[in-house]
């Protein structure tokens, strides 16, 4: 695993956005972990965010894309930290561009922030993690609708790695649904592997009964494609 993902691994933990106990998902799920990206609050938090963003963009699809998209709200922090961290990394000026909720009808008008889209425009869409990929129901058609632009992948922070509406994950859900690539900067196998080898804050945190519940979660919860994997970690 690259060097940034184990840091990243780390920051969402200092941060308090990746938290262990028990928790229930808004699908009703009764879950051992929960992810939390609005607990980002800070300048410095901002910054280091739009770095792991921008390496996994570069790694996972290079940089030859004209518009960074996050949907509102979470992802229009994501979407400004992220193009500032492309231009201050690797020297490339993308455009940031987000939507309202609702189209403002005065001043600056229509339904987004930021840039603009036109045609040819290649999109990349970043957000903060998906479920159920409910949330691509309503970005895409937004993207769509402003312009005939090219789709060029998803990056979200976190693939929890379990299914969505079917057997699936939400990220291959996506991919099959739409057409463009999805990735994460890291997986929830990427965050087990590295808490179960490397102490936190001078202790081994997924031991006993967390890793049992971690193991309970994915048997019954896992993504079908990931089964391989999840045997490998338990």
């Amino acid at each position: 695993m690259e060097g940034y993902k184990q840091e990243f691994i780390e920051f969402m933990l200092d941060s308090g956005v990746l938290k262990f106990g028990e928790f229930t998902l808004k699908s009703g799920r009764k879950s051992p972990f929960f992810m939390n990206a609005g607990a980002y609050v800070t300048g410095s938090q901002l910054q280091k965010l739009g770095e792991y963003y921008a390496r996994a963009i570069h790694d996972c699809y290079g940089l030859d894309f004209d518009v960074l998209f996050g949907p509102a709200y979470k992802g229009i922090p994501l979407s400004v930290a992220t193009t500032m961290a492309i231009s201050r990394l690797y020297g490339v000026d993308v455009r940031y561009c987000s939507n309202r909720k609702e189209a403002k009808d005065h001043g600056d008008t229509g339904i987004l922030l930021g840039s603009g889209l036109s045609d040819g425009d290649r999109v990349m869409i970043i957000e903060d993690v998906t479920t159920s990929g409910k949330s691509m129901e309503e970005t895409v058609p937004i993207l769509r609708a402003q312009a005939d632009v090219r789709i060029k992948g998803l990056m979200v922070s976190l693939n929890r790695m379990e299914q969505g509406k079917a057997k699936k994950s939400a990220l291959s859900e996506i991919r099959e649904t739409y057409g463009f690539p999805t990735n994460a900067i890291v997986t929830m196998a990427d965050v087990i592997e590295h808490l179960s080898t490397h102490p936190y804050s001078g202790k081994m945190i997924l031991e006993g009964g967390l890793k049992d519940a971690l193991k309970s979660y994915y048997d019954q919860y896992g993504a079908d494609e990931y089964r391989e994997i999840y045997a490998k970690l338990f």
